[in-house]
């Protein structure tokens, strides 16, 4: 498995013209089969939230089948709309974590009704537009010194590594040393292990398509052996409209009766956490696909940060939580894939899973697992940049590596590196008043943790 092309695997030729000139495919070494394939694999191993995701709104009250509808349609919204405007090969989707704070935090801790809840995502994606078309957002990208981005690279591949070997169960919960070896004799563990020597057999000799082969493969024996069991409710399109413009944006401005202030903290996490957790995903994954230019510069970085402010918006309303960039997007960029095709096929593909979205569930985690697992180890190659005999770069890069993974949050891992970053310029006297926005950075970071400590 490699990069851009192989044997065998042609430039772009005048069968695909025109998808050459709109994607810009032979200038970024790849072609249309090889971004076919890429966005495949993303989707395979991010489908998990079309089951997911309405399993967790579902808790708050929100009617299941709609909200897997209105996953299904933010995310094929989403993500072809980052193909066509941005030609990049991030694919996105209602993003895990903020969910979770949506319905648990939001909803049945603070006793927000849900319909208010989407109201405040709606606002905080308007809010993500404005900060975009006033240029903050860039401020903060470019705020973000080179080696952290490496270090956010290699944070996010300890991340998504872990999570595979999670959901695999080869890494299981342990209450006294936190985490454990799981069982490997369990039909989970062997599956996933079988996927990851299919994989990895076929990395090693460079097939094009491993990831999705080795998906496939290992899906496929999981049927066999019976561990795949579907039991899809009762589903119609039509169910959609359940949550669809159910909103209430009025709600929200109110700021009043037994909600009080808190909603404002609501407003505050979701605008807070989105914005680093796909500035990290953003910079891992384009770095990843080579789209970083010579100045640690990401090309056409205003269309993607519009795109990501637009789906965040348009998820509100058709009835999920917060949409963002997803770490599985790694995935097919190590599957070759270069440009937007990528995601445009990734969103297709979820648009097409509206009509099917409870059989989801024929793909287990064990198949995926593997698939995680291998890009995360390969996204580890960025740590070589990072100047490890230099305090100033090691110490925040080790801190963003470290806790990405360790407090399963990339917002968490970027706070405590762009921190450290601006206390040991402090510290070494090198500050000057151009890291006037870090400074900014760093101290809302501090009032982050001291909120979050008090609440």
């Amino acid at each position: 498995m490699t990069d851009g092309l192989t044997k065998g695997d042609a430039p772009a030729t005048a069968a695909n013209g025109w998808l050459d000139r709109r994607f810009a495919l032979t200038e970024r070494g790849t072609s249309a089969r090889t971004e076919v394939l890429a966005g495949v694999t993303t989707f395979l191993t991010m489908a998990y939230i079309v089951l997911v995701n309405p399993a967790i709104l579902g808790s708050a009250g929100m009617p299941v089948a709609a909200v897997a509808a209105a996953t299904c349609f933010a995310a094929a919204f989403a993500s072809i709309l980052m193909g066509l405007v941005a030609n990049t090969p991030l694919a996105l989707a209602p993003g895990m974590g903020l969910n979770a704070y949506f319905s648990f935090t939001v909803v049945q801790q603070m006793g927000v009704p849900w319909q208010v809840a989407l109201g405040c995502v709606f606002i905080s994606g308007v809010a993500f537009l404005v900060l975009t078309l006033t240029g903050v957002r860039q401020l903060i990208v470019n705020s973000i010194p080179q080696y952290l981005f490496a270090a956010v690279a290699g944070g996010i591949g300890l991340f998504i590594g872990f999570i595979g070997f999670k959901d695999a169960g080869i890494v299981v919960s342990n209450p006294a040393t936190f985490v454990a070896l799981g069982d490997l004799r369990s039909p989970g563990a062997a599956l996933a292990i079988l996927g990851l020597v299919v994989i990895g057999a076929l990395s090693v000799w460079n097939v094009r398509g491993a990831m999705l082969i080795g998906i496939v493969t290992t899906t496929a024996v999981g049927w066999l052996a019976g561990m795949v069991t579907i039991n899809p409710e009762p589903y119609s399109l039509e169910a959609m409209t359940g949550t669809a413009f159910q909103l209430d944006i009025g709600g929200v401005l109110g700021l009043s009766g037994r909600h009080g202030l808190g909603l404002l903290e609501i407003l505050f996490v979701f605008l807070f956490v989105d914005l680093f957790d796909n500035i990290g995903t953003l910079v891992a994954v384009t770095k990843r696909a080579g789209l970083i230019d010579a100045e640690g510069r990401i090309p056409r970085l205003n269309r993607i940060l519009v795109t990501d402010a637009t789906a965040t918006i348009v998820g509100s309303m058709a009835g999920t939580s917060t949409v963002t960039s997803y770490v599985e997007s790694a995935a097919g960029v190590q599957a070759g894939g270069r440009t937007g095709l990528t995601a445009v096929v990734t969103g297709a593909l979820f648009l097409a899973m509206m009509f099917v979205a409870p059989y989801a569930q024929v793909i287990p985690l064990s198949a995926t697992a593997p698939a995680l697992i291998i890009v995360g180890g390969l996204m580890l190659l960025p740590l070589t940049e990072v100047k490890w005999e230099d305090p100033l770069a090691a110490i925040p890069a080790y801190l963003t590596v470290a806790m990405i993974p360790l407090t399963f949050s990339i917002a968490n891992g970027l706070a405590f590196g762009i921190t450290a970053h601006a206390a040991l310029k402090i510290a070494r006297g090198t500050i000057t008043r151009k890291d006037g926005f870090l400074l900014l950075l760093a101290l809302l970071f501090i009032f982050r943790f001291v909120w979050m400590g008090s609440a």
